[in-house]
């Protein structure tokens, strides 16, 4: 994986050497993402630069690239991961792309030079890039259907400004940390999760998943390229559980290619266990031996209680599976302090508060993971398409008229000084937004009940839990320069399942259960059977009693921004209740405490101004 970034006049015909500037050092604060190799690219009025990960074709892969075509160039910048690269090469050639390199940035490249705006549509992985067009005197940028691979951009003074990531964009001196209403909305009610297309500082954008955006003569248009759609199924239960089986499989299979070292995440949970199960076979197969990991916390075992959420612990299931796979097993172990220590610098990953301990944890063990393997793949998105979490199956929590996974929208904005913060206000207008995007939904006019609840629960689910985990996961890897891929978020996956009827992804009241009957026979009875169980967290008190000890230095700082906003007597009551979970299936009053510390310091550090 890499970085890209660019600064891009209105015109490309004049010189403008504060553009290379500005580029390196927006480029020099992402170099976590790409360690191996740097580069940089101008021309009169542009330059983009770049940050290598190096995965594939090591030697020849340098960035930005640039191929000529029919007398005009092109040159690329791209952060990503192509899975369908051969044949997609094939059939360029035929057309008359010339090759000199393995990298799949050239089948990117050459994908637009011949194809130019559909190119998109056309590619299965992962990937955020942009093209500097000769022939058209235009940058194009385009992101990947889900999301996966990040890109925000911002309009400044008659310049387009791009980036991988927001510390990138706020290093040129023309984009400053303002946060205004809807973005301290966002953060308070929504983060770690965000709105569709937002950057959270006013004026910066996200490029929306499955979307391009062109640049020409100073205006920035966006479109489509892909989106979900609701079809008829007209298969059988047994077509459904084949086809699933070929589509997930082979999902897999292509995402094993890499000339550096491979593993992959394993809890021991149902999702996991399926992508290291179908990669073992594959390893096997070629005469390797496959590299798993799973993840602890000191003192978990003496303090997991089993909840709604997590009803199971993982840590005799994984290593056991391990040896069932017959794979080279590591168990990475981590302290609360340890968790504790790294919350912050999670936070500068992220660039704003996001998931407390459940980003830090995941940040310190791509740190070991990467002391052996460069690329690893995890079992994330299985339970937003196959439908795992409860707000599929329990009507009560889709019919409110906010997100399904918030469980008290108001525990952390009813926090703040109402005065400041308004929250009566913001609840209103992101219900709204929340109503619109549920609207959307792609639907059936003889889709029975349980099905519309399906297909708007994924909806939902894919377009903003998933979108939330998949962000966490892209920054907490890419800080310890640890490439993660996801199989399951293949668009083919989602396409298929989206459409299968309810009554057989969910058959006989078991949750995934068309999931389960898939990948059957890659599973042992013991992990095939096993009720759903998520990445685990902190268990142990101690962790909490460290963080309250944070947070109260913290809010006795006179210094201390979080201090002129908080309500004291509403966080006592908060702090002094029942632990419960109020977002998703993990983040509870520890979790609360952490972000809050989180908060704070990137108020602090990032220089946040509300406006």
């Amino acid at each position: 994986m890499c970085s890209i970034c660019g600064v891009v006049d209105t015109k490309l015909t004049i010189p403008s050497p504060s553009s290379e500037r500005a580029a390196l050092a927006m480029g020099e604060a992402m170099k976590h993402r790409g360690p191996d190799q740097s580069g940089v690219y101008t021309i009169n009025g542009a330059a983009l630069q770049h940050n290598r990960l190096a995965i594939i074709d090591l030697e020849n892969g340098l960035q930005p690239m640039t191929a000529e075509h029919e007398g005009f160039s092109y040159t690329i910048v791209y952060n990503g991961e192509l899975y369908n690269a051969p044949e997609l090469t094939a059939e360029l050639r035929a057309l008359g792309a010339r090759f000199a390199t393995r990298c799949d940035t050239e089948v990117v490249l050459w994908a637009y030079i011949i194809w130019g705006e559909d190119c998109p549509s056309r590619l299965n992985g992962i990937f955020a890039f942009g093209v500097l067009d000769g022939k058209l005197n235009r940058m194009y940028l385009a992101r990947d259907r889900f999301g996966i691979k990040p890109l925000y951009y911002a309009v400044r003074n008659g310049r387009l400004l791009f980036a991988s990531e927001l510390k990138a964009l706020l290093a040129h001196p023309d984009v400053e940390p303002e946060l205004d209403g809807m973005g301290l909305w966002e953060l308070l009610f929504l983060a770690p999760a965000s709105r569709i297309g937002s950057g959270l500082f006013k004026g910066v954008c996200s490029l929306e998943p499955a979307h391009s955006l062109t640049w020409s003569d100073g205006k920035a248009s966006a479109r489509a390229y892909w989106a979900l759609r609701a079809e008829p199924f007209a298969g059988t239960e047994s077509d459904a559980v084949r086809d699933t089986r070929d589509i997930l499989s082979d999902a897999i299979r292509r995402q094993l290619v890499s000339d550096v070292p491979l593993a992959t995440f394993l809890s021991g949970g149902l999702d996991s266990s399926v992508v290291s199960a179908v990669a073992a076979e594959a390893y096997k197969k070629d005469g390797r031996r496959l590299h798993t990991y799973s993840f602890e916390y000191e003192g978990n075992r003496e303090y997991f209680h089993e909840s709604l959420f997590q009803p199971q612990s993982d840590d005799a299931y994984a290593a056991w599976l391990a040896g069932e796979l017959g794979t080279d097993h590591h168990i990475l172990t981590v302290t609360p302090a340890q968790v504790a220590d790294a919350l912050l610098p999670a936070m500068r990953l992220r660039d704003f508060p996001g998931q407390a301990d459940i980003d830090s944890s995941l940040y310190l063990y791509c740190l070991e993971v990467k002391r052996l393997h460069t690329v690893a793949l995890s079992g994330e998105c299985a339970d937003e398409i196959f439908g795992g979490y409860p707000w599929f199956y329990r009507p009560e929590m889709l019919e409110k008229p906010f997100y399904p996974w918030l469980h008290d929208p108001f525990i952390r904005a009813g926090l703040f000084d109402e005065g400041a913060v308004n929250p009566r206000e913001g609840y209103a207008r992101l219900c709204d937004e929340y109503a619109d995007d549920l609207s959307r939904c792609p639907s059936l006019l003889d889709d029975d009940p349980d099905m519309l609840v399906s297909r708007r629960a994924t909806w939902l689910s894919t377009r903003h839990f998933m979108y939330s985990l998949l962000e966490r996961k892209d920054r907490m890897s890419m800080g310890a320069s640890l490439e993660v891929r996801v199989p399951f978020a293949d668009h083919r996956v989602l396409e298929y399942v989206f459409n299968v009827p309810w009554s057989i992804k969910r058959k006989n009241g078991v949750e995934k259960s068309l999931l389960r009957e898939a990948m059957g026979d890659y599973l042992p009875e013991r992990i095939r059977n096993r009720k759903k169980s998520p990445y685990p967290k902190v268990h142990n008190p101690e962790y909490e009693r460290i963080v309250r000890k944070r947070l109260d230095d913290r809010l006795g700082d006179p210094r201390s921004p979080l201090r002129r906003l908080i309500n004291r007597e509403a966080l006592t009551r908060t702090l002094e209740a029942s632990d419960g979970t109020w977002f998703g299936q993990l983040m509870g009053r520890p979790q609360l405490i952490a972000w809050l510390l989180q908060l704070d310091a990137w108020m602090d550090e990032y220089k946040v101004k509300l406006v």
